[in-house]
């Protein structure tokens, strides 16, 4: 294990953006009320993600702030320490695999590798922690005082979006998470911790024990423990030593000033207190998620602030979520290359993996595996569908070893060569994430496994649908015909062909009859499949139609197969087709917002 880069605060990674020209300094006036949302979103949606932004004049705070710091595959990599993520994927494969020792040799290699590991867990320290310079207690504790975000129009109020969440299991195990944080009032903010959290579940320990439980903040810590606070660690495991790991150098800690809870020392800003299990939930909530609409308003624990500590000149660091691609979609991508060596630990014929940013995490995998007997890629998709967070997931698309599957477009064209409707579907049920809407059930709904593997002796050939040529002009008047307002065939020489079609939605079901009337057609003897997407969305903007396709659809209700042909239904739901949940808006920004920050926009957009 060599030398790598560690930072030991925010202030050292903010020096090492700048120095590798990833820093852009915000010296303008700028609201935290929806403007510095607008200016980060369109930052993080340029080429390769743009650049860090640090607003040192935040309205309302005497803090700066920092955003889209991880955002980008550049930034990703200078935050852990790395030139290459696969080195830190590398370390955890050979933790993971380490031989039994045959030889004296072998044992002293051993010894030297787990020593080392030895050397990393949190390190606590009793002296003066930097991020204890200032410390407010009381009624001085005024949350307000931070420059925390109001993302979107129609969020509930503003929102701690990056925050470090300590809790401690009854018997004294650390958990660290990351769950948003709505501003009640200045000492009070809403808890998220989604039920299958590690948070969640200490909580709800403390509460069939009839205990308060503390909680602790952290704002701001160095680069790789902010990061660790999102890894899908296994519940029990400290996130601190997956930090250490990283750094290959201790997390020191602090102890707080009002509770029993040890921090990053070197934090920037520090929240302490507790939530309450015997006080009734309050609501919470909605929030412009990173699924690109509202998550809907729901009870959550109140966490109660008893002290709020900080450094003499913090820089308060925050996140947005929404449509993709955004800051969060890179910190995926790591996860992804990072933690693919423990999923081999479970499906060892697992090669690579791709999490697409239209799939928001949850809703798309793409698996290339090594198969090697028949039906192994519905036994892969099985298997990962009961392995932790990989469990969650609404769709896995199984290929062959040696496919990229990071470059979507030649997965894509794959698919459309190497698929039979009749045969490659494999639908299943369980669990979804709490922020899926497109299910009739909150938290539970079907799944698509879609085998795009090569087919060995004991499966059945794959049948051609023996398309016509694709004819332009036929296909326009038969979209016009059957009420489409624009379309678009992305790939029109595989075997496979879709159709891309947007339709003014007022009826129930009119998305799959739209699909059906075109397949029955002339434009069935062209195309096989449908895509049907609302008016809004524009089928040529391939990007946002899978966006709609991965989150607007409940696989066995919206993937129609009849007759060697698909009809996927990526409409809004309404109530007459079963769908009685509320189906939330899009994510969208006022016109008045867009227009008031264009002017500093067009002065620190990067050439």
């Amino acid at each position: 294990m060599g030398t790598r880069r560690t930072y030991e605060n925010l202030g050292q990674f903010i020096a090492a953006l700048e120095a590798a020209g990833e820093l852009v300094r915000v010296k303008e006036r700028v609201s935290p009320v929806l403007e510095i949302t607008e200016i980060a979103d369109r930052m993080s949606k340029l080429p390769g993600g743009g650049k860090a932004l640090l607003f040192e004049n935040v309205e309302g705070s005497a803090m700066p702030l920092l955003i889209n710091a991880y955002g980008s595959h550049r930034r990703m990599a200078l935050a852990l320490g790395v030139s290459d993520l696969k080195e830190i994927a590398d370390q955890i494969e050979g933790l993971l695999h380490m031989a039994p020792p045959e030889s004296m040799m072998d044992k002293v290699a051993m010894l030297g590798t787990l020593f080392e590991v030895a050397k990393f867990p949190p390190r606590k320290t009793g002296g003066a922690a930097p991020c204890q310079e200032v410390v407010h207690t009381g009624d001085a504790v005024d949350l307000f005082a931070l420059p925390v975000l109001k993302c979107w129009p129609d969020d509930a109020g503003r929102f701690i979006t990056f925050p470090l969440v300590f809790t401690q299991s009854l018997d004294g195990r650390r958990n660290l998470g990351m769950y948003r944080m709505q501003l009640f009032d200045k000492k009070t903010t809403g808890m998220h911790w989604h039920i299958h959290k590690d948070g969640a579940h200490n909580f709800h320990d403390y509460k069939r024990a009839g205990k308060r439980m503390e909680v602790a903040v952290a704002i701001g810590t160095d680069p790789v423990v902010t990061y660790a606070a999102t890894a899908p660690m296994p519940r029990g495991i400290d996130e601190l030593l997956l930090a250490g790991l990283i750094r290959k150098k201790p997390v020191t800690l602090a102890k707080c000033k009002t509770i029993d809870m040890w921090v990053p020392a070197e934090a920037e800003i520090i929240i302490e207190g507790y939530v309450d299990p015997a006080e009734e939930f309050r609501l919470e909530g909605p929030f412009g998620d990173h699924t690109g609409y509202y998550s809907l308003a729901d009870y959550y624990p109140a966490f109660h602030v008893t002290a709020v500590t900080h450094r003499r000149n913090p820089v308060y660091f925050t996140t947005i979520v929404g449509k993709p691609p955004m800051e969060d979609c890179y910190m995926g991508r790591a996860t992804s290359d990072i933690f693919l060596p423990m999923l081999r630990t479970v499906s060892p014929e697992v090669k690579d993996m791709d999490l697409p940013w239209e799939g928001v995490f949850h809703n798309c995998v793409i698996v290339s595996m090594e198969k090697r007997f028949p039906a192994a890629a519905h036994r892969l998709m099985n298997a990962m569908w009961g392995a932790g967070q990989m469990s969650f997931a609404k769709m896995i698309l199984a290929v062959d070893e040696g496919v990229d599957v990071h470059d979507h477009r030649s997965v894509f064209r794959l698919l459309m060569d190497n698929f039979d409707i009749s045969e490659d579907l494999f639908y299943s049920e369980g669990a979804l994430d709490v922020l899926d809407h497109s299910s009739p059930l909150p938290m539970r709904g079907s799944k698509l496994g879609i085998d795009a593997t090569s087919r060995l002796h004991g499966e059945s050939p794959r049948r051609a649908p023996g398309l016509k040529p694709v004819d332009d002009a036929a296909i326009a008047s038969a979209v016009k015909a059957a009420g489409g307002l624009a379309h678009c065939v992305p790939e029109n020489n595989g075997r496979n062909r879709a159709l891309i079609v947007s339709i003014d939605k007022k009826l129930a079901r009119q998305g799959q009859a739209a699909g059906a009337n075109l397949l029955a057609g002339p434009a069935g003897t062209m195309v096989n499949i449908v895509a049907v997407v609302d008016k809004e969305i524009d089928p040529k903007d391939l990007s946002t139609v899978m966006w709609k396709v991965f989150n607007n659809t409940d696989p066995r209700r919206d993937f129609i197969r009849r007759e060697g042909t698909l009809i996927i239904d990526a409409t809004k739901k309404m109530p007459a087709e079963g769908h009685m949940r509320e189906w939330p808006d899009d994510l969208a920004m006022p016109p008045a917002i867009k227009e008031k920050v264009e002017p500093l926009w067009l002065k620190i957009k990067p050439a």
